[in-house]
């Protein structure tokens, strides 16, 4: 069954310079190769999205460059005594909305890759998100997602013959109207969507069925048993939901953090005993073109409130897992279409920029950093950009082999490219 879900176009691109760490890409389509690798395979992935392009250079402060980085944002960059420390360096540190994150970073649960990019890459939002969620080179367009290819092989088949005994849990689960491209294999997306935070509480109270993952110009009796396989899933996502509830009381309780709202289903889910392999949930507003930062107190703006948002959720979505006895088998990690230029720009703001930050969370991590600091110029002009370290397709190899146990091959079938693996996780994961 070949279905072409996305319709998409490749944009311009823009003439970044890139370091020398990128992957090699396999022209060409999907490989069939089976996987024949079970290990880890009580291992879960939580993708957190960032969506819009998040701002690496106020999330993790390069603080040995902070001079030069000074003279570039003068009117957002956070006071240097206010940057958040960590364990074992004196020339990074986190913004400062971000201490429960740097709580888990000095207790070696939290990982950061600094540069994470890609060769040439895009700084239009869909092209972009595009590129991060099916894994492709700048210059080639994928019907699948990366991880989809992955679950693909985990699921063989599929949606043919799922759910059934041994597999009775959907592959992903994604919070939010329509299912990651990220998540779209061969034939169709691997898993279901919750609408809303609100949905998933209306259906575990019996009130409302969980959001199909079929699409309109589907022929319809695949559409049928899509719906049926859904309401199938239902079932087995709302008697996990029953079994478990929430432990951690770090959550907020004022219903203004969207993401930790979000993650707490996740972690009630995981915590009933769903095998879900993957979820993804979303954090929206990183585009900040405007009112990044209060240039009469760079350390508040909306930057800095979805900096906060995110750590105090993944700190209370942690403590939760530990407490459900659950924190060793979860592995969660950030991701953003790019991040945004060295110089600010009057609106007290940045514009769409190359590589920034992927943070890792997790206790099977080595902790601690990835690669150096970005290097500032003493003069920046507007329209630089910050080069690569890590191309995403590292991480993503890294994610692969060293959380879910993938062979050398079969990183190449998913990937679709050959990727250097980073050493993020310790000997006893």
């Amino acid at each position: 069954m070949k279905r072409k879900v996305f319709l998409k176009t490749v944009l311009p691109l823009a003439a970044i310079p890139v370091a020398l760490t990128s992957c090699k890409f396999k022209k060409g389509g999907f490989l069939d190769a089976v996987f024949g690798s079970n290990v880890h395979d009580n291992r879960i992935l939580v993708l957190v999205q960032l969506q819009g392009g998040n701002d690496g250079l106020s999330t993790i402060i390069p603080l040995d460059q902070y001079t030069n980085l000074s003279a570039a944002r003068k009117n957002i960059l956070i006071p240097e005594n206010k940057v958040l420390p960590l364990n074992g360096t004196s020339v990074t540190g986190f913004h400062p909305a971000m201490a429960d994150l740097q709580n888990m970073y000095n207790r070696k649960e939290l990982t950061f890759i600094q540069g994470v990019s890609y060769p040439n890459p895009n700084l239009s939002h869909f092209r972009a998100t595009d590129i991060w969620l099916t894994g492709s080179d700048t210059n080639t367009v994928l019907n699948s997602g990366w991880l989809g290819r992955y679950l693909d092989k985990k699921y063989p088949g599929y949606p043919g013959g799922y759910p059934n005994a041994q597999t009775p849990e959907p592959p992903a689960i994604q919070i939010g109207n329509m299912l990651s491209g990220a998540l779209q294999g061969k034939a169709m997306g691997l898993g279901i969507s919750v609408i809303n935070t609100m949905s998933f509480y209306d259906m575990v109270l019996g009130k409302q069925a969980v959001a199909q993952s079929t699409r309109a110009g589907r022929e319809l009796d695949f559409m049928r048993m899509a719906a049926n396989q859904t309401q199938q899933y239902t079932s087995v996502i709302k008697a996990a939901a029953l079994a478990q509830k929430n432990l951690s009381e770090r959550y907020p309780s004022n219903g203004k953090n969207a993401i930790a709202d979000q993650l707490k289903i996740v972690a009630q889910l995981i915590g009933g005993g769903l095998k879900t392999k993957i979820y993804m949930v979303t954090l929206d507003g990183f585009d900040t073109h405007g009112n990044q930062a209060n240039p009469s107190n760079t350390i508040k703006g909306r930057h800095a409130e979805l900096l906060g948002q995110l750590s105090t959720a993944i700190a209370a979505f942690e403590d939760d897992l530990k407490l459900m006895g659950k924190h060793d088998n979860v592995l969660g990690m950030t991701f953003s279409e790019f991040g945004r230029r060295i110089h600010s720009n009057a609106s007290n703001g940045t514009d769409h920029g190359t590589s920034g930050p992927v943070i890792l969370f997790g206790s099977k991590l080595k902790g601690g950093f990835v690669g150096s600091n970005p290097q500032i110029e003493a003069k920046v002009k507007p329209e630089d950009n910050l080069s690569m370290q890590h191309d995403f397709r590292s991480v993503y190899a890294s994610v692969l082999k060293g959380w879910f146990g993938l062979t050398d091959e079969e990183l190449k079938n998913t990937l679709l490219s050959t990727c250097p693996v980073l050493d993020l996780f310790t000997s006893k994961s």
